[in-house]
């Protein structure tokens, strides 16, 4: 019976505390809801420190350039949702639940028990998301995209070339085969195939494929850079080692073929960083080469192809494609093929001879052909039928001038700035009749456009860039040595430079021989010089007389070295029209200012900090080029505005201190940017201003035709975008929109805006520039703009607009105004992903 009674006895226990238990937690959130509301709010509070903390990390790394990862994003999204929305929630309850009930004699038990509960809740969560907030990083440094393979021009589908591109794929598909080599001899069309065959299994049978020029001058770094390219990484290390494990790293995330163009001789695969074989199976190399033994013992190729001339029949059809249906006529067919003939079934020579006779008159033709059976210099050490087309290219080009583009773009070499021969031709003097920088640019390009289209130049990898064939510019070298009195020394040192007497007559030289640099002579005895370029990476001693017998020199190219101080016997050079010091680690460059008839300088990437006041006494000067000078803070007042023909400012990537408007003259120390308002001529501006107070208001402006401006603290790669545009502007204005009128010009000429950081605005276009037209605006970037509703295309004249990037636009509602409906208008967007 007791047993009964302890059994009945536990059971009604057990009743009772289910009972009371949750009238307990009633209870419970009753008597305590302000203790819940308290944690709350310190929970509240200690989350919006660490979301500011994390956010200040987040905006300091976006103006680095570098991208947010996206859980960071996520939580931040959170954070915002529990603060702004749910927290704010429970405190208006708070001012409920104080309210009375019965005419404010007790409490209001309901309310105040919902707010407990929910503050609890909403505390529960709130902790949590601090304790997710504990971040290791909250950025990586994103890739900009890499070049595609774009379609090979010039490539034929020739039976003899189809056979060999097939044979090439299905060994591609093998995976016991990872190195794969194609030979033959220069100009026979070995770099052109494997770029066909890059494109056609580029997203196929490998994710990327990357393409280098190895050339026979072997740079490792070139190397790496190329590749890196393609793959769209910017590296940050210095080493070549450290750029190598970079690369390795890099690849072995995808299926990967790398082609590497024209080996000379055994490259080191492993210090570049491929990774090949056990360490990443899915990389595989594509080698061309004009020798077998170099594939086959130095690279150790598993499979070769060799590569021969066309047939008679494919020689015919593709060297009449050149010329046109003219030759088919029946007076000029006859010797149209006899020419043909002699161009040994070599492409490159087929097309040098036909881009030269095309539309050409019979006695052309003739003389054309014989030219051709004579024998080639005896200078050119290549192919002599080569040799003999690419010469009667040259012969009929059109003027002398367009001669001696052509011989410096061989100068010049692979993928060189169409930029830098603007510059160079310019301070020579080539061209007659051209008068402001902007009319040498575009003589300067049309004249590149020519030569392509004769076949002696290449298209690049971009529009700011030629290419030129190794025999092709070989050959050039050859013409230029015999003819034309210009020196290229680049691995050994040859007789010629030793040669006093011959010395004395050289008019042009390029020096990249190391062992010829280590051993500078006191003086340089050339009295006939007109260009000079020297090449190295590391410390150079350049004798204090070196240029002391150089006084004709017109133009003088130093590229990438260091020395403590400029040469004394510069100041000889009255003549010089043109000099760069382009990554030269230089101290004082005051003797510059000695230089009183120069018209080009470029310093980019040089070491300078300060540009001395003597520079104010380069009254002719045109172009100044000052760009990602790291170290450059101060420019005196007064040197820039001394400067009344300067045409071209370039200042991109160089943070200039620049001086505020308003401060007694005496006082200055550094220049205002109204001093360009003194320069008439300017046409041409690139500048980054770090103050969003110092926005252009100045007249100056109006007579822009080219620039890149950027205002605020925009990091390299910010707002980037795939497209070169002559007229951008980008805005990081972490305040209200007030822009005055210099800046309003600009917005009328921009073709690229890129907005950010936007304080308070609402309605981009209506806001910007008064709600007015922006008549050549073709490509808007909005980001970070945290109070933007409205991108109202259909309010303001935007004729042009193709291209629209959006990025962290959290109250974006739509494209047209609240009170308007939208257009019809087809707009393309591309919304960036993270």
């Amino acid at each position: 019976m007791e047993f009964v009674i302890a059994i009945v006895g536990s059971v009604v226990a057990k009743a009772v505390e289910y009972a009371i238990s949750p009238i307990k937690n009633h209870v419970k959130y009753l008597s305590n809801h302000h203790q819940n509301v308290e944690i709350l709010k310190n929970r509240a509070k200690r989350l919006k420190d660490a979301r500011d903390g994390v956010q200040h990390s987040v905006d300091a790394a976006k103006r680095n350039g570098e991208e947010i990862e996206g859980d960071v994003d996520k939580w931040l999204s959170a954070v915002d949702k529990k603060i702004l929305e749910q927290v704010e929630e429970v405190m208006q309850d708070e001012e409920k639940a104080k309210k009375k009930c019965f005419i404010g004699l007790c409490p209001n038990f309901r309310t105040r028990y919902k707010l407990s509960l929910k503050a609890e809740e909403v505390a529960k969560a709130v902790a949590e998301l601090i304790e997710h907030g504990k971040f290791e990083r909250v950025s990586y440094r994103a890739a900009p995209q890499g070049p595609v393979v774009a379609p090979v021009k010039g490539y034929e589908e020739f039976e003899s070339r189809t056979s060999i591109l097939n044979g090439i794929m299905e060994v591609l598909k093998d995976d016991s085969v990872s190195i794969i080599g194609v030979h033959g001899m220069g100009g026979i069309g070995k770099t052109t195939l494997v770029k066909e065959i890059a494109r056609k299994v580029e997203g196929k049978l490998f994710d990327s494929v990357v393409i280098a020029t190895v050339t026979q001058a072997i740079d490792i770094e070139k190397i790496q850079n190329q590749i890196a390219d393609f793959l769209g990484l910017k590296f940050e290390e210095q080493s070549m080692v450290g750029k190598a494990f970079r690369l390795r790293e890099r690849m072995k995330e995808k299926r990967i073929l790398v082609v590497l163009d024209d080996i000379w001789e055994k490259l080191d695969i492993e210090e570049v960083g491929i990774p090949l074989g056990d360490e990443h199976k899915g990389c595989k190399l594509l080698l061309t080469s004009r020798e077998l033994n170099v594939l086959s013992d130095e690279m150790d190729a598993q499979k070769n192809f060799p590569i021969g001339v066309l047939n008679e029949k494919e020689a015919w059809d593709l060297f009449k494609k050149m010329t046109g249906d003219c030759v088919e006529s029946c007076y000029l067919k006859p010797i149209a093929m006899e020419v043909a003939k002699k161009c040994a079934g070599l492409p490159i020579a087929i097309a040098t001879v036909a881009g030269a006779l095309r539309n050409k008159r019979l006695f052309q033709w003739k003389n054309a052909l014989r030219e051709l059976e004579r024998p080639s210099s005896s200078n050119f050490t290549g192919i002599t039928k080569a040799y003999s087309a690419i010469k009667l290219s040259f012969d009929y080009l059109e003027s002398e001038e367009v001669k001696r583009t052509f011989l410096l773009c061989s100068v010049i070499g692979h993928n060189g700035l169409v930029e830098d021969l603007v510059r160079y031709t310019l301070g020579l003097g080539l061209f007659d009749g051209v008068f402001t920088m902007e009319e040498a640019r575009n003589k300067v390009f049309s004249v590149v456009e020519n030569l392509k289209a004769s076949a002696l130049l290449l298209d690049s990898y971009n529009d700011e860039r030629f290419d030129i064939h190794d025999v092709v510019g070989d050959a050039a070298l050859a013409i230029a040595l015999k003819d034309y009195h210009m020196l290229v020394l680049r691995d050994h040192a040859p007789k010629e430079w030793s040669d006093k007497l011959k010395m004395k007559s050289w008019r042009v030289i390029s020096l990249r021989c190391p062992q010829i640099i280590a051993n500078l002579p006191k003086e340089m005895e050339c009295s006939e010089l007109s260009f000079f370029h020297m090449a190295y990476d590391g410390v150079v001693k350049i004798p204090p007389n070196f240029f002391k017998q150089t006084e004709v020199l017109k133009a003088l190219d130093l590229v990438g070295m260091q020395f403590p101080s400029i040469p004394e016997s510069i100041i000889h050079l009255t003549g010089l029209r043109m000099l760069r010091l382009k990554q030269c680690a230089v101290d004082d460059i005051t003797i510059l200012g000695e230089l009183k008839n120069l018209e080009i300088l470029d310093l980019a990437k040089s070491s300078i900090k300060e540009l001395p006041k003597e520079m104010a006494q380069l009254t002719q000067l045109r172009l100044l080029d000052l760009s990602w000078c790291r170290e450059l803070k101060i420019i005196p007042p007064n040197v820039l505005s001394s400067l009344s023909k300067l045409e071209e400012l370039y200042m991109g990537g160089s943070i200039v201190e620049w001086e505020k408007e308003g401060v007694v003259e005496n006082e200055r120390k550094n220049a205002s940017l109204d001093e360009l308002n003194n320069l008439p001529y300017l046409t041409t501006l690139y500048v980054h201003i770090l103050d969003a107070q110092m926005i252009l208001k100045h007249r100056f402006v109006e007579k822009l035709d080219r620039f890149r401006i950027f205002v605020g603290n925009y990091a390299r790669y910010d707002c980037c975008t795939n497209y070169k545009s002559w007229k951008e502007l980008k805005l990081q204005l972490y305040t209200n929109i007030d822009l005055d009128n210099g800046m309003k010009m600009l917005l009328i000429k921009t073709e690229d805006l890129c907005l950010a950081g936007l304080e308070g605005v609402k309605n981009v276009f209506v806001e910007l520039n008064n709600g007015k037209d922006l008549p050549h605006l073709k490509r808007l970037h909005v980001k970070n703009c945290m109070h933007v509703q409205y991108i109202t295309v259909n309010k303001v004249g935007v004729p042009r607009l193709c291209f629209i990037t959006l990025e962290d636009l959290p109250q974006l509602v739509s494209f047209c105004s609240p009170d308007e409906g939208c257009s019809t208008k087809p707009l393309l967007l591309f919304n960036k992903q993270k």
